[in-house]
């Protein structure tokens, strides 16, 4: 009986996370939805003003694959999307044709620095709830 409580808790720890993780997700569509934005797109936003601070510097798109939770074919329809808008632009590597960088345009790091302040606020509060509920005794 032990093994089935502790599965039974097991698999209640992955639902809560899963459970918080499509809350967050929700929650940070609708902050962004104003800017024309949801949060894979904040996502990818996110990691090419952190991984490359300055204007213009570049990242492959194949290291964003494995940090955006995000097919690769998925991820590239939301790259097009994202340069139609402006806010990046692609370009092929001239050492390994079939390597695509993508960089953040000025008006897609001025659009990130304006949204990232509501995208962390989220964050903040939904993961404070999160503690919170975790802190209260479960019957």
């Amino acid at each position: 009986m032990a093994v089935k409580t502790a599965d039974a808790r097991l698999e209640e720890r992955w639902r809560d996370i899963l459970a918080v993780h499509a809350r967050t997700m929700c929650e940070i569509d609708r902050a962004l939805h104003p800017h024309g934005l949801g949060a894979s797109d904040f996502e990818v936003l996110d990691i090419l003003a952190t991984e490359s601070p300055a204007p213009g510097e570049q990242c492959r798109v194949q290291n964003l694959v494995g940090r955006v939770h995000l097919s690769q074919s998925a991820l590239s329809r939301l790259i097009g999307r994202l340069e139609k808008d402006g806010l990046v632009e692609r370009s092929v590597c001239v050492e390994d044709r079939r390597g695509v960088w993508v960089a953040l345009t000025p008006r897609g790091r001025a659009l990130y620095e304006a949204v990232l302040p509501l995208q962390r606020a989220v964050l903040e509060r939904m993961l404070a709830d999160q503690d919170a509920r975790a802190a209260t005794p479960r019957p």
